[in-house]
Parts: C-alpha cells; sequence; structure tokens
C-alpha cells in the first residue's frame, strides 16, 4: 500500500536536510526520492532504507527485521531495502543520518548501472 499523504508530508519535511526529497507512487507502494535518486521505500506508512555491502554493519539494527520483498511466481524476492526502526521518528537527527547512508547506498547502486542511451 502507497504512503498516505500525511506520513509523506512527514518524511519531506524530516529528511529535508538530505536535499530534495520527493514522494513517487510506484508499484503500489511510494518511492523516496532525493535529486532524482531512489533511497527509500514506503509501504503500509513504514520507511525501508536502500542498503548495500558498505552501508550493512551500521544498518545491523534493521537487518534484524524482515526487509521488503514481494511475491513472483511463487517465490518471496527480497529487495535491498531495510525497515527503518521507528525508534528513528522520535530521533530526527539520527533519522536523517540513516537516510543520507540510504541515499549514498542508492547513489553507489545507480553509478553501477549502465548508461542509458540517449537516441
Amino acid at each position: 500500500m502507497v504512503a498516505s499523504d500525511s506520513f509523506s508530508e512527514f518524511l519531506r519535511e524530516q529528511l529535508a536536510p538530505l536535499g530534495r526529497v520527493t514522494m513517487r507512487r510506484m508499484f503500489g507502494k511510494t518511492g523516496a526520492f532525493c535529486d532524482g535518486v531512489m533511497f527509500g521505500v514506503v509501504a503500509d506508512n513504514m520507511l525501508y532504507l536502500r542498503f548495500d555491502d558498505d552501508n550493512r554493519a551500521a544498518f545491523e539494527e534493521a537487518l534484524s527485521s524482515p526487509l521488503l520483498s514481494y511475491e513472483k511466481k511463487g517465490s518471496t524476492i527480497d529487495l535491498a531495502f531495510c525497515r527503518a526502526p521507528e525508534r528513528l521518528f522520535d530521533e530526527p537527527d539520527e533519522l536523517v543520518t540513516w537516510a543520507r547512508l540510504a541515499l549514498s547506498a542508492a547513489r553507489r547502486v545507480a553509478a553501477k548501472r549502465k548508461p542509458k542511451i540517449k537516441r
């Protein structure tokens, strides 16, 4: 389920120190973007943050919860997004720190993708 308007607005306000944060509905969920890079996903008003090998240790607390996943042909596919601990919503500075780590991971992932050919 996509993020509620109030939760989306809350995240935009809390994560404003990152830069231009936007929310976009996609695939029944809501993507959280900063300057065009998707660093998070909101499902059922829960924030999931991008992780990779570089920030995995910093997200150890979050990785104890189930990852964002979907079902495909009878099997579960885990995505590289872990659920942000709820305590972060009471600690705005730490929420921004975690979001910065997620944004860095998202930028690394984006840099590894092959560039699109413009015609």
